[in-house]
């Protein structure tokens, strides 16, 4: 059996946090496992995590996810507040969907384990019959939307906080399993797709368009289908987020190095660092990342080096423990 990748929390500068309007505790702890989900379903879902955030009696505490793929969260204990983009955060579900992202996720949190897993786009077109571009930047309540229908149950898995991660993540493995035979006629064209955004060398529609064989109508109606948003704004968001995850991952973060080499020049890159985080980078830099930091520090001590980018956040900078494989048995324990 493999230990799991766990983050232990430590207080964070409190006159920093008190400018800000967040509050924090001494003794806040954070928690995080990932499991690998059965062979069959690793090119639908992202691996699956649980965040297990503990703290004093009116504790909270604020970060940001950076944009990503559709994700889905199952809560117990209180529920997240967020807000996608500019404006206040709102309460959330216990069972809380969030569309394929172009904006950062403002959350905050107090005690609470959460479940975790993210949708590839082959997963929305494999397990959801509904246009991605309807669920861009917004979150839904999962329980009470049809398109989601399939996933409610899972909810009831993670709802005994006694029962063991490793039993829950079992069953939420098996419960996918049970829907592993779902067939989607354009499913290998979506992950043709996929691979070619996440491929640095592709920097053009045009060079989406040759590499799929498809015209830019046909390529058009596939990105809204199944990814949300139309090709230009996918590739820029992946040059985006492979300059963020430079810059999460060096060892002494500094923008300069870190700007992906497809950028004309720092305005471009500060120009669309303000349209998908919404403040600038010097911005984010200095703001607190009580949830952020922690799980980069473990993954710097464990790999040191950017993984793919597109991934949740908490996967994308959290790394994947080699062996945490629910299908061979060897679930992440004590």
């Amino acid at each position: 059996m493999v230990n799991p990748e766990k983050t232990v929390a430590t207080p964070v500068d409190g006159a920093a946090a008190e400018r800000r309007g967040k509050r924090m505790s001494a003794d806040m702890s954070l928690d995080v496992r990932y499991y690998r989900l059965s062979e069959e379903l690793q090119a639908d879902f992202t691996a699956l995590y649980m965040f297990d955030m503990a703290c004093g009696q009116g504790c909270l505490f604020e970060d940001y996810l950076h944009p990503e793929w559709a994700a889905m969260r199952f809560s117990c204990g209180t529920p997240p507040a967020a807000a996608i983009g500019p404006g206040p955060l709102e309460p959330q579900w216990p069972f809380v969907v969030s569309g394929p992202t172009s904006k950062a996720i403002h959350f905050s949190l107090t005690t609470a384990r959460i479940w975790g897993l993210g949708l590839q786009p082959g997963g929305w077109a494999r397990f959801v019959d509904a246009e991605a571009r309807d669920f861009t930047d917004r979150t839904v309540d999962g329980a009470n939307e049809p398109a989601f229908a399939l996933f409610a149950p899972i909810l009831p898995l993670t709802q005994d906080p006694a029962r063991a991660p490793d039993k829950v993540a079992e069953d939420i493995n098996a419960y996918l399993m049970g829907h592993a035979g779902r067939v989607e006629p354009r499913l290998e064209q979506v992950q043709a797709l996929h691979a070619a955004l996440r491929d640095p060398e592709v920097a053009h529609v045009s060079e989406l368009e040759q590499r799929l064989g498809l015209g830019m109508r046909s390529l058009e109606r596939i990105c809204a289908r199944y990814f949300g948003f139309p090709p230009k704004l996918l590739l820029r968001r992946q040059r985006f987020l492979r300059s963020l995850a430079r810059y999460m991952l060096a060892p002494h973060g500094n923008w300069s190095d870190a700007i992906d080499d497809r950028y004309y020049d720092q305005a471009q890159f500060v120009r669309d660092f303000r349209s998908f985080m919404g403040m600038t980078p010097s911005e984010y830099a200095d703001h607190p990342h009580p949830v952020l930091s922690r799980i980069m520090a473990q993954r710097m001590a464990d790999q040191g080096a950017a993984g793919e980018t597109d991934l949740p956040t908490m996967l994308r900078y959290g790394g994947m423990p080699a062996g945490a494989d629910l299908a061979s048995g060897n679930a992440l324990s004590e």
